[in-house]
C-alpha cells in the first residue's frame, strides 16, 4: 500500500466541504490532500496561511451550483497535507500548485486565491500562463509597500491566543501530529516577514483576465489594490465593505462577483451603447 493510500485510510477521506469528495493524491511525490466537486470548467481555490479547504466552505458549493468543477487542494504544511523539509516560500507553493494543475486538472483552470493563496495564483500565472484561465485575487498585498502598517491581523497572528487557536486546529488534522505546529508556525511567519516582494511592473506580462477583490479595511491598502489592477494587462478592481475575512463576512456578494467574473461577464463602459 502506498503512502497516499495509507493516509487516505487513516484520515477516512472525510471532506470538510459539504458535498465534495476528498482524499490524497501524489503531487511531485508527496501526498497532497484535496477536495473536489462538480462538473464543468475547472476552478482551483487557493487558501491562505494557517488554513485549508474548509476556508472555502461558503464559496465552493456555490461555484459547483454555477456549473464549475471545483478543486480545493491543501498546500504543504497546511491542514491535512504534510509539511516538507526546507523553508516555506511562495515560490515553493507556486511550484506545488503548478504540479497539481498538471497532475489533477490536466490543463487550464481558473484560479481564485485568498490571502497567501492570491500570491500563489499570481506566481503561477507569471510562470505558467498556459495553465491559467481567469484569476480572482482576494485581500492580498504583493510587496511590502502595499501592506497596512501594524495591521490588526499581523498583531493577532503574533498573539499567544491566536497561536494557541491555530495550534489546536493544526493538531486536529495534520498527519505530522501534535508537536509539529511550532515548525510550521516558524516557517510561515518567516515567510510573511520577508515575502512577497513582487515588482508590480512585472504584472503587465500576465495576460489572464484578473479581478482584484479586497475589503475597504483589509490588510492591503486601497492604493496598492488599485495599482495592482492597473499593472495587470487585463485587471479589474472591486472593493467591498469588509476586512481580510471578506469571503466569510459577505459570502453571497463575494460569490456573485466570483461567478460573474469567472463566467466571463465584464461590464462595458457606461458610455458604450449596447447593440440594438
Amino acid at each position: 500500500m502506498s503512502l497516499v493510500d495509507q493516509l487516505a485510510v487513516t484520515e477516512a477521506a472525510v471532506a470538510t466541504i459539504v458535498g465534495f469528495k476528498a482524499g490524497y493524491v501524489a503531487i511531485a511525490g508527496s501526498p497532497t490532500w484535496h477536495e473536489v466537486g462538480g462538473e464543468g470548467p475547472a476552478v482551483v481555490l487557493l487558501h491562505g496561511a494557517f488554513s485549508g479547504a474548509a476556508a472555502w466552505g461558503a464559496q465552493a458549493p456555490a461555484l459547483v451550483s454555477a456549473g464549475f468543477r471545483v478543486h480545493v487542494p491543501e498546500r504543504r504544511g497546511h491542514a491535512h497535507t504534510r509539511d516538507a523539509n526546507g523553508p516555506l516560500t511562495y515560490e515553493v507553493m507556486a511550484a506545488d500548485t503548478v504540479a497539481y494543475l498538471e497532475a489533477e486538472v490536466g490543463g487550464e483552470a481558473h484560479l481564485v486565491g485568498w490571502s497567501d493563496g492570491a500570491v500563489v495564483a499570481l506566481l503561477v500565472a507569471q510562470r505558467r500562463p498556459d495553465l491559467v484561465g481567469r484569476m480572482v485575487l482576494i485581500g492580498q498585498y504583493y510587496n511590502s509597500s502595499g501592506q497596512v502598517p501594524g495591521s490588526d491581523l499581523d498583531r493577532l497572528l503574533r498573539s499567544a491566543e491566536a497561536k494557541d487557536f491555530l495550534r489546536q486546529s493544526y493538531d486536529a488534522v495534520s498527519p505530522d501530529g501534535p508537536g509539529h505546529f511550532e515548525v510550521v508556525y516558524a516557517k510561515t511567519m518567516a515567510m510573511i516577514d520577508s515575502e512577497p516582494e513582487i515588482d508590480l511592473a512585472s504584472l503587465a506580462a500576465i495576460s489572464a483576465p484578473a479581478l482584484v477583490l479586497q475589503g475597504d479595511r483589509d490588510e492591503v491598502t486601497l492604493e496598492h489594490g488599485t495599482a495592482v489592477a492597473a499593472a495587470l494587462a487585463d485587471g479589474r478592481l472591486a472593493v467591498l465593505p469588509g476586512t481580510h475575512g471578506l469571503p466569510i463576512e459577505l459570502p453571497e456578494l463575494v460569490n456573485t462577483l466570483l461567478i460573474s467574473f469567472l463566467q466571463g461577464a465584464v461590464p462595458a463602459p457606461a458610455w458604450v451603447q449596447p447593440n440594438k
